[in-house]
């Protein structure tokens, strides 16, 4: 029987027409902005190379995996996830390919703990015996493994974790031991049903060689334990392990549950690279370093401060490609013959988007020194040297803490500034915002590591006031020393910046408060002695502001280093630079005032400011969000199609595609019957579960 709506288009003007005018109004090359974005690593080069093998194979369509429940997700995550390892022997892709496949595919790996924390541990953890034996088994995936860290009772608390494992020096064992219900392991990915290793952190308890019967703790360690048969992948005996159930995001995961009763793991499985007990008298040796034990977590925090650009680039690409499709209302004051606006036209629906535009390039240049930061400081590591420790570790905790924030926050905001269909499955947000939820929490609370980063400011404040006149040792450093002699200076404290150059100077003012809040801080735990938790709400504003006086900086410094983009397109980037800066600004009004960075005049014309540089980055809203380059397969999105057939694919997914409107229902209360035709009562489903 004929469809008639297969004949019927939107009203006029309609998305294509509407996105092809937007691109004609800006002159951003798109080409050569992508490439300045992700061209340098190969990043473009990889995705057009992959994407057309990806979408290929029927596995990885996305047609319908929304409608699939929990376990039928998890069942096809694993397919998934089984097909792309053997297409990368297939193919022969190196890791980057891979990787890149995975992105395309974009389902949260049942593999992923195997790939990000469990092989990280070993190489950096394990000693070099130790990585002879476990690396080739790992990278083979002959044994599949995962990071049991965190418990039912302790997860920010490390120090806390109550598993125990006690040297019985008699066997030459260390025994595994939950002694409380607590101690279980809990939200420990890719272990719940899959693997078959994991990386195990306990607490170390040695005999006291004073009191041989009585244990002392020498606080948390890393254990490479086999949980599960390797034929039949049940758990060994003395061991409880499974999934966690239902949760926000990562469906695809198998979040775990263990405990361990009397559970005896050989010596070799205390990871020894750092620290070790002695095989034949029991004696410890502790590593030079004790955050070197938590350099697995120091990773995936930079990696997360790296990828939070691509995750928020996605809810804004859909959000400015809809907001501007998107037609509501004539302008009370315009031509009513005229059509209805683009909702992108409205301020009230830019000032929730395009900062968040521009804070994907400013978290693109953070990812990228975030990057670079760890990577040498991981070869300053590997040479013995530890300076760059403290500072890698404050880094990444802050950033972790304000990227991921920004990211979760903006993926929500861009969801409700769409309205009704931001609600609706052909948003492409739903997967993408239920999973990174989690990222505000995972590898450390974003509030609480926070107090990382304010600890390391204060212990840099603190030198700096006791030397004011030597050379800094670093960036940080040398800022504060200049403001501690600025400060010696009569009048320094009166001191505000010219509102004429409020543009110019956000940059500066930034790190002035940044600087001042710092100093408050030093001042009140190390001369007047306060308690560190009276301080907790201001040491975690203190990291906020030391987080986003890296952002504005690395913001700035990359665009004024750069010698690659035309003219155009770096003013444009400049206007976004500004925006960030002056929108941030805005939102931390009081500290600025506070610092004497800004004067109230100042505060005051803000406002206007942030909304003269949205009517300047406006026409090119459309071109900076294409220059992404995400296609159409990743965003999975009617919303933020390239095309702009916005309204013909939300049809298309709700008459043509949806399997409920292929259900005839029986809606009479009277009759047990569900589906019509077919005696289902509807009680065998909890049944089949």
């Amino acid at each position: 029987m004929p469809d008639f709506t297969d004949n019927l288009r939107p009203s006029q003007p309609d998305g294509p027409t509407t996105l092809a005018r937007e691109r004609q109004k800006s002159n951003i090359a798109t080409e050569e902005l992508g490439q300045h974005l992700l061209g340098s690593d190969g990043f473009l080069v990889r995705q057009a190379r992959i994407l057309p093998i990806i979408q290929q194979e029927p596995l990885f369509s996305k047609d319908q995996q929304q409608n699939l429940s929990r376990p039928e997700r998890f069942k096809l995550g694993v397919a998934r996830a089984k097909l792309l390892r053997r297409m990368k022997d297939t193919h022969k892709w190196s890791q980057l390919e891979y990787q890149m496949a995975e992105y395309l595919v974009d389902d949260v790996s049942p593999y992923f703990l195997h790939m990000e924390m469990f092989i990280t541990t070993i190489r950096e953890q394990a000693s070099e015996e130790q990585q002879a034996h476990w690396l080739p088994l790992i990278e083979s995936w002959k044994i599949i493994g995962a990071y049991a860290q965190t418990e039912l009772g302790h997860g920010s608390n490390v120090r806390g974790l109550e598993l125990e494992a006690r040297w019985d020096n008699r066997t030459k064992e260390f025994v595994l031991h939950s002694p409380t219900l607590t101690a279980s392991k809990w939200w420990n990915g890719s272990l719940g049903r899959l693997a078959n290793h994991a990386i195990v952190v306990a607490q170390l308890l040695l005999p006291d060689h004073s009191s041989p019967d009585q244990y002392v703790s020498h606080g948390p360690h890393p254990f490479i334990v086999q949980v599960r048969d390797m034929k039949t992948h049940q758990p060994l005996n003395g061991i409880v392990v499974g999934d966690i159930g239902p949760k926000y995001g990562y469906i695809t995961m198998d979040n775990a549950y263990m405990l361990f009763d009397q559970f005896r793991i050989p010596h070799s499985a205390m990871l020894s690279r750092y620290s070790k007990v002695d095989l034949n008298t029991g004696i410890y040796t502790k590593p030079e370093k004790p955050a070197l034990v938590y350099g697995s977590l120091t990773y995936v925090r930079s990696n997360m401060v790296h990828r939070a650009r691509l995750v928020l680039a996605r809810a804004v690409t859909v959000a400015v490609r809809y907001s501007s499709v998107r037609r509501q209302f004539q302008d009370r004051d315009g031509d009513k013959t005229r059509p209805e606006m683009s909702v992108l036209d409205y301020p009230t629906v830019q000032i929730r988007i395009l900062p968040l535009l521009a804070t994907t390039f400013a978290l693109h240049y953070t990812g990228l020194a975030m990057q670079t930061v760890y990577k040498n400081a991981r070869q300053d590591i590997e040479k013995g040297n530890f300076n760059s420790l403290a500072h890698m570790h404050s880094m990444s905790s802050g950033l972790k803490s304000l990227c991921t924030i920004l990211a979760a926050d903006g993926i929500e905001t861009c969801r409700r500034a769409m309205g009704g269909h931001g609600f609706g499955g052909g948003s492409g947000l739903i997967q993408v915002n239920n999973d990174y939820l989690s990222k505000p929490t995972v590898e450390g609370d974003n509030w609480m590591i926070t107090q990382q980063v304010a600890a390391y400011v204060i212990k840099k404040m603190t030198a700096a006031v006791g030397s004011p006149d030597t050379p800094g040792i670093d960036e940080t450093d040398a800022r504060f020393k200049e403001f501690i002699r600025n400060k010696r200076r009569p009048g320094s404290e009166k001191r505000t910046y010219d509102i004429l150059n409020i543009l110019q100077n956000s940059y500066g003012r930034t790190l002035e408060t940044n600087n001042r809040q710092t100093y408050d801080a030093y001042e009140q735990r190390v001369i007047k002695k306060r308690n560190w938790n009276s301080l907790l709400i201001q040491l975690h504003r203190l990291s906020r502001a030391q987080s986003e006086s890296i952002i504005v900086a690395t913001f700035f410094d990359a665009l004024s280093n750069d010698k690659t983009l035309s003219a155009p397109t770096k003013n444009v980037l400049w206007d976004c630079y500004r925006l960030f800066a002056l929108y941030s600004m805005e939102n931390e009004s009081f500290e600025f005032l506070r610092a004497n960075a800004v004067s109230q005049t100042d505060l005051n014309s803000l406002a206007s400011r942030v909304q003269d540089l949205m009517a300047r980055i406006r026409p090119h809203a459309v071109k900076l969000v294409d220059s992404w380059m995400i296609p159409d397969y990743l965003l999975d999105s009617a919303l933020g199609r390239y095309d702009g057939r916005v309204y013909e694919d939300l049809f298309n997914r709700a008459h043509r595609l949806n399997p409920l409107n292929r259900i005839t229902f029986n809606p009479n209360y009277w009759e047990d019957e569900i589906v019509k035709g077919s005696g289902d009562n509807g009680r065998g489903i909890l049944s089949k579960l």
